[in-house]
C-alpha cells in the first residue's frame, strides 16, 4: 500500500466480503418454483404394522399350542362328547335252577328305554315343547308318570337317560311305531318348507334282560326277586346278586342325529355274563310241601306255616316252602309279611318238639335209659309256678320212653332235673346240649334277614324258665333249626350245617361244587340210635301223640309238638304254635320233615293232628321222589309204662277238730 493512500480498517469475513465484492450485475428476477410437500418416512408405521402382526400371529400360536398340545386332551373329550356315545351293554343274569337243572328264576330278552336330552331342546328337536309332547306319548305305554318322564327329558349335561328299564319287545315295537309315525311327519313337513318338528327322535332303547320266575310262586321265599333296577331284592337273588349279575359291558360309536355313524369305528367292552346257581331244592318236593302247608294254612285259618325237608346224611335241604307266599313275576299284589322267608325269619317257642333235646342230655350224660321209670303226678309244683300236662291224668308210671311218647312235661321237668346234684348245675348241662344242637346260633345258610333265636345263658334263666325250656318254652328258634335238630339224630348225632346251594356254573360252563359243609358231633351214635326207637313209640304206640304220621311199609320217628304262642303285636301270649318233626326210614334215616303252623284258629290247634297229616302227606312223596326203599325191619317196640304194682289205698282225710 502506497503512502498517499489511507489506512484501511480490518472487517470480520462477511462483512469484509461484503464491502469488498464488487458490485453484482443486475439480472433479471427468475420465476419462482412451486412448494413441494415430502412424504414422511414410511419405516415407522411398517415397524408398528409387523409388531401388531407379529403380536397377533403370537397370540394364534400359543392359543394353537394350547389347543393341541397342553390342552388337547380336554377339547379332543369335549369334542368325543358331543361325537361319540357310549351305551351299557347289560350282563346276562345268571339262572338259579334246582338240583335236577330245571329253571327256577331266568332272564329273558328285554330292552331299557332311553333317551338323549340333548335332541329334546327346542333347535335339536324344533319343537319348543319336545319333552312335554313325548312325554305325554311315552307315558301311558311305559306306564309311568309323564311329569317325571319330562324331567328326565330336560335333563341337563348329559346325553343319556334311561326312561325304564326292561321293558318287554312289545313295548318297545309301540314306541318304534310311533316314532316311524312322527319320522315320516316330520320329513314331509320339511317338503313343504315347515321346521320338520319330531319329538320321538331321541328315544331308543338297549338290550337288557327281565327277570322270569317261570313257576311262578313255587320257592319264592328262598329265591326272593330282582328289583326296578335289576339287583337281587331279597333271597338268594339278593345274597348271592354278585355272582349272578356278572359284569356290564360297553360300546363306544360316534353318532349323528341319534344315529350311529358306521364308518367311523368303535369300542367294545364285552359284559361277562352272571354265573348260573344250582340249587339243593328239588322242585318236585318243593311243590308236595308247598302245596301241602298252604292248603293247611287255609283250611286252619293260620296267621302262616312253613316246612322244611332235608337230606339227613348231606344236610342239603330238599324243600323249604312258606305259606302264604307271593310271586315274584308280580310284587304288585304281594303283602309285605309275605315276601320274606319265614322258615328262616320267624322265632317261636318250639313247644314238645323240643324235648327230643332234653333226652338226647339225659341219655348222652348217662342219667337214664329208655325203661328208666318216671312217676308223673298230675301237678308238680316247681319254682313259683304248678306244672302240669297238656290233658289232666292220674298218676301216670311211665318209662322214660313213655314220658316222650306221651310228650309229658312232668316227666321231662323230672328226668331233666338228674343233669345236676343242683338245678342251676342241670341247667348248665342242658344248655350245653342245646347250643351244640344250634340253638341261638345262625343255621349256616347265610341268608339274608335270617333269625339266629333266643337261647339265654344258663346264668339268665327265671326262676319258671329253668323249668319250661326243657319242655320247648322260654327258648326261640326258627324252623331250619327245628328240623336240623331232628337231622342230627337222624345222622347219628352229628350235625352237618344245612346248605341251600349245590353249586355255581361259570359262563365257561365249568362247574363248581359248594364247599363241604361242616360237621359237628353232638350226641354218640348210640345215644342217636337209642332216640330214633324212642321216637318211633310217639309214632306207632297206641298211646303215642303222632299216630297221624304213620306211612305204611316204612318206620317212622317223630315227634309232636304244641306250645304257647307270643303274639308279635302285643308281646303276650295269645294262640298256639302246631308243629311235628321227624325223619324216615327210622331204621335207616334218609329225609327228615318238620312242619310248623302258626295261631290256627279254626278246627284243632295240636301238632299231631294239624301237622302230621302234612309231615305224611311230604315224607310219602319225598320217599318216592328219592325212590327210597320201603324198611325191613320191625321197630324197636320200647315200652310207654311200666306197673307200678299194689298200691297202698288212700288214706281218708282227718275229720276237722281231729
Amino acid at each position: 500500500m502506497s503512502p498517499q493512500e489511507p489506512p484501511r480498517r480490518r472487517v470480520p469475513g462477511p462483512a469484509r466480503a461484503r464491502v469488498t465484492a464488487r458490485p453484482a450485475t443486475r439480472r433479471p428476477a427468475a420465476a419462482r418454483r412451486p412448494h413441494t410437500i415430502r412424504l414422511g418416512s414410511p419405516k415407522p408405521r411398517l415397524r408398528l404394522v409387523s409388531i401388531g402382526l407379529t403380536l397377533v400371529m403370537v397370540a394364534f400360536v400359543v392359543r394353537l399350542l394350547q389347543v393341541q398340545a397342553v390342552d388337547a386332551s380336554a377339547f379332543s373329550a369335549e369334542a368325543s362328547k358331543n361325537r361319540y356315545t357310549s351305551v351299557r351293554l347289560a350282563a346276562e343274569r345268571g339262572e338259579i335252577t334246582d338240583r335236577k337243572g330245571v329253571a327256577l328264576a331266568t332272564s329273558v330278552d328285554a330292552y331299557d328305554i332311553t333317551a338323549d336330552p340333548k335332541m329334546f331342546t327346542p333347535q335339536d328337536s324344533k319343537a319348543p315343547d319336545a319333552p312335554e309332547q313325548a312325554a305325554a306319548l311315552l307315558a301311558p305305554i311305559l306306564g309311568k308318570d309323564a311329569k317325571e318322564l319330562t324331567e328326565r327329558l330336560k335333563t341337563r349335561n348329559t346325553r343319556y337317560v334311561v326312561l325304564a328299564h326292561r321293558q318287554t319287545p312289545q313295548v318297545w315295537n309301540q314306541i318304534k311305531d310311533l316314532k316311524k309315525v312322527f319320522a315320516d311327519k316330520a320329513e314331509a313337513d320339511k317338503r313343504n318348507n315347515g321346521p320338520g318338528a319330531n319329538v320321538l327322535a331321541g328315544v331308543f332303547k338297549e338290550d337288557s334282560s327281565k327277570r322270569v320266575y317261570p313257576n311262578g310262586d313255587l320257592a319264592a321265599g328262598i329265591l326272593g326277586y330282582v328289583n326296578a333296577e335289576g339287583k337281587g331284592a331279597g333271597g338268594l337273588e339278593s345274597s348271592l346278586d354278585k355272582k349272578l349279575s356278572g359284569k356290564d359291558g360297553e360300546v363306544t360309536y360316534a353318532q349323528s342325529g341319534g344315529r350311529k355313524v358306521p364308518t367311523a369305528g368303535s369300542s367294545e367292552k364285552p359284559a361277562v355274563p352272571g354265573e348260573d346257581i344250582e340249587l339243593t331244592i328239588d322242585r318236585d318236593i318243593q311243590w308236595a310241601a308247598q302245596s301241602a302247608i298252604t292248603e293247611q294254612v287255609q283250611k286252619s285259618e293260620a296267621d302262616r306255616g312253613y316246612v322244611i325237608v332235608q337230606d339227613t346224611g348231606t344236610g342239603e335241604v330238599l324243600a323249604m316252602a312258606n305259606a302264604p307266599g307271593f310271586d315274584p313275576n308280580d310284587l304288585t299284589g304281594a303283602r309285605s309279611a309275605a315276601m320274606g322267608n319265614a322258615a328262616l325269619q320267624d322265632v317261636y317257642e318250639p313247644g314238645s318238639t323240643a324235648k327230643v333235646m332234653s333226652m338226647a342230655a339225659v341219655l348222652e350224660e348217662k342219667k337214664a335209659t329208655p325203661e328208666t321209670h318216671v312217676e308223673v303226678p298230675n301237678r308238680l309244683h316247681r319254682g313259683d309256678r304248678l306244672f302240669k300236662d297238656d290233658v289232666d291224668h292220674p298218676t301216670w308210671y311211665l318209662t322214660l320212653n313213655g314220658v316222650l311218647a306221651k310228650s309229658s312235661n312232668i316227666g321231662t321237668i323230672l328226668a331233666t332235673g338228674q343233669l345236676g346234684p343242683t338245678q342251676p348245675e342241670a341247667n348248665k348241662v342242658l344248655y350245653s346240649y342245646l347250643d351244640k344242637f344250634g340253638i341261638g346260633r345262625p343255621t349256616g345258610l347265610n341268608y339274608p334277614g335270617e333269625s339266629r333265636g333266643i337261647l339265654a345263658d344258663p346264668e339268665d334263666w327265671s326262676t319258671s324258665q329253668q323249668y319250661t325250656i326243657p319242655f320247648g318254652q322260654g327258648l326261640s328258634l326258627n324252623a331250619m333249626q327245628a328240623a336240623s335238630v331232628y337231622s342230627t339224630i337222624a345222622n347219628g348225632g352229628v350235625r352237618i350245617t344245612p346248605t341251600l346251594v349245590r353249586g355255581t356254573k361259570g359262563p365257561d360252563g365249568r362247574f363248581t361244587p359248594a364247599p363241604a359243609p361242616e360237621q359237628t358231633r353232638v350226641i354218640s351214635r348210640d345215644t342217636a340210635k337209642t332216640l330214633s326207637e324212642m321216637l318211633e313209640s310217639v309214632v306207632d304206640d297206641q298211646e303215642g301223640t303222632g299216630a297221624k304220621a304213620k306211612i305204611p311199609g316204612y318206620r317212622v320217628g317223630g315227634k309232636t309238638g304244641t306250645s304257647n304262642r307270643v303274639d308279635p303285636a302285643t308281646g303276650r301270649y295269645k294262640g298256639y304254635t302246631a308243629s311235628f318233626a321227624g325223619f324216615a326210614p327210622a331204621d335207616n334215616p334218609r329225609i327228615t320233615v318238620y312242619c310248623a303252623i302258626q295261631n290256627p284258629t279254626k278246627g284243632s290247634y295240636f301238632g299231631g293232628q294239624i301237622c302230621g297229616p302234612i309231615y305224611k302227606k311230604v315224607m310219602e312223596f319225598a320217599l318216592k321222589t328219592l325212590q327210597v326203599a320201603p324198611t325191613g325191619t320191625a321197630p324197636a317196640g320200647l315200652p310207654v309204662a311200666f306197673d307200678p304194682g299194689p298200691q297202698p289205698a288212700p288214706q281218708p282225710s282227718p275229720q276237722p277238730g281231729r
